[in-house]
């Protein structure tokens, strides 16, 4: 059989990713301040782009600026690309999708914070400061907390706790607000304080200076009732009255010596070893209001969605005084890039009313009631609501913040983790399991009554809860619960 070149030709279908698709989902995932930054960027590059509360440019009259030109069929085709389902996305956006999807489920990696904007291409300078950039003493607590076991509300709240912490290490909220805030007790925010008190760097949650230096000394195990009446009198030694500070610990001048000595030895401001970043307030880019009948209003920040137009006048200008090729090319490109941008942004701001809509309307108890009531949550669900793509969801509740009544949230805080049930019936949500664990241990009150980890594996199976006795274990673990041994031996010794 002989072997020849020949030339065929096949038709078939295809979806590819547009350049002006990848910035679309590349806006979704910008948060604000990104996105005014961006904008600002279109705005020097394109001529033919203008804000609409801006004064257009002109040589003798002002020109009065449009809106944008009418959808074309195609521009309608590549926008329903980016809803599209996972049959039919392509092959590179379904392995994004995945990526996201897998990210927030797991919780321990969020590819939408890589790089600079999380945006599908990295440009060498995004790439290089991401790489030098020292790690921040938020992000160092926050990988921490991914590691921690804390679940549902321990760990929504120890989220509120980390981002109350400021540079120097120093928690600057009141707990008594916090909990009024999320409607839950003191007691709990107090546990999860202590929880986040044992991250590293030592000391660091301290709500005072000698909290900090007391959480370092016990560490070291060298807390003890003198060094504890030293930490009580530092403006004794701020004074250098040492004759008033060894009556006050009740030691000699060689003990106090040593204990001053020690006290040098410590860090005053456990986070200063980590990055700083400019301070930038946050800014919600949605608000959730109370109204008439216990409804709740959702409603975009306008403050946050840059208002651009396309002068028409200037482009008719500009394109009949082009004489070369290149000059009618570049008048073109712009104006295509323009009109595109604006609805890019459009049906961005569409998109994130849409979810944030969905998330209010799946967590609307807690809201009303408080961080106890949060629902179980995935982006699968909010997708299916809204007839999205889980990996657009993604995208939206990457950066953005919601302003409640309760308080400013990241929109990734009301996704949260659920236990199935043995007879196929609701979920459960994680908190409400911890609550059940921890009447079961506090109901012990002789040695006899001590659960074993199986023991309540077995109780929450018989209340149609289906979960493994690791997860128990780690839930135990997670609110500080000493094991059944432990337990047993504490009651027997208070006997």
């Amino acid at each position: 059989m002989a072997l020849g070149a020949r030339l065929e030709i096949r038709q078939g279908q295809g979806l590819v990713i547009t350049p002006q698709l990848q910035q679309a989902i590349k806006l979704l995932q910008l948060s604000n301040l990104e996105l005014e930054a961006f904008v600002e960027g279109e705005l020097e590059r394109n001529p033919l782009l203008q804000r609409e509360d801006g004064e257009p440019e002109g040589e003798n009259s002002p020109a009065e600026p449009s809106e944008a030109a009418p959808e074309t069929a195609d521009d309608a085709a590549a926008r329903a690309e980016m809803d599209a389902s996972p049959d039919e996305a392509s092959p590179g956006e379904r392995a994004t999708g995945d990526a996201e999807g897998a990210a927030d489920a797991g919780g321990a990696i969020d590819w939408s914070r890589a790089g600079k904007g999380g945006g599908l291409d990295i440009d060498a300078e995004g790439l290089e400061s991401a790489l030098t950039r020292d790690k921040t003493l938020a992000e160092h607590l926050h990988d921490q907390l991914a590691v921690a076991g804390l679940t549902g509300v321990e760990a929504a709240i120890a989220a509120v706790l980390i981002d109350a912490v400021d540079e120097g290490g120093y928690l600057r909220a009141d707990l008594g607000e916090i909990a009024e805030r999320l409607g839950c007790e003191l007691a709990r925010v107090e546990g999860v304080l202590g929880v986040i008190q044992g991250f590293e760097p030592t000391g660091v949650a301290a709500r005072d200076v000698p909290e900090c230096l007391m959480l370092q000394l016990k560490e070291r195990n060298r807390f003890d009732p003198a060094m504890a009446a030293l930490l009580d009198n530092l403006q004794l030694l701020a004074r250098r009255d040492m004759a008033a500070l060894k009556r006050a610990c009740g030691v000699d001048d060689e003990d106090l010596r040593e204990m001053v000595a020690e006290l040098k030895a410590l860090t005053p401001r456990p986070g200063a070893a980590f990055g700083a970043e400019p301070v930038q307030p946050t800014v919600p880019d949605v608000y959730v209001r109370e109204g008439l009948g216990g409804l709740w209003h959702v409603e975009l920040n306008s403050d946050t969605l840059p208002r651009l137009l396309v002068d028409q006048r200037y482009h008719a200008r500009v394109a009949a005084a082009a004489r070369s090729d290149q000059e009618k090319t570049f008048v073109t490109d712009c104006m295509a890039q323009a009109n595109w941008l604006v609805k890019s942004l459009d049906q961005r701001a569409r998109t994130i009313l849409k979810v944030s809509s969905e998330i209010v309307r799946q967590q609307d108890a807690f809201l009303a009631y408080g961080v106890e009531h949060l629902r179980p949550l995935n982006l699968k669900t909010v997708a299916e609501a809204i007839a999205m793509h889980e990996s657009t969801v993604s995208r939206v509740t990457s950066n953005k913040y919601i302003a409640t009544p309760r308080g400013l949230f990241e929109m990734k805080f009301f996704f949260t983790s659920a236990i199935q049930s043995t007879e196929g019936g609701e979920a459960h949500s994680a908190e409400s399991v911890r609550h059940r664990i921890r009447q079961l241990v506090d109901a012990e009150a002789r040695e006899t009554d001590v659960h074993s980890d199986d023991r309540i594996v077995e109780i929450l199976k018989e209340a149609g809860v289906d979960i493994a006795r690791r997860t128990v274990a780690k839930y135990r673990e997670a609110m500080r619960i000493p094991s059944s041994v432990e337990r047993r031996r504490m009651l027997k010794d208070a006997v």
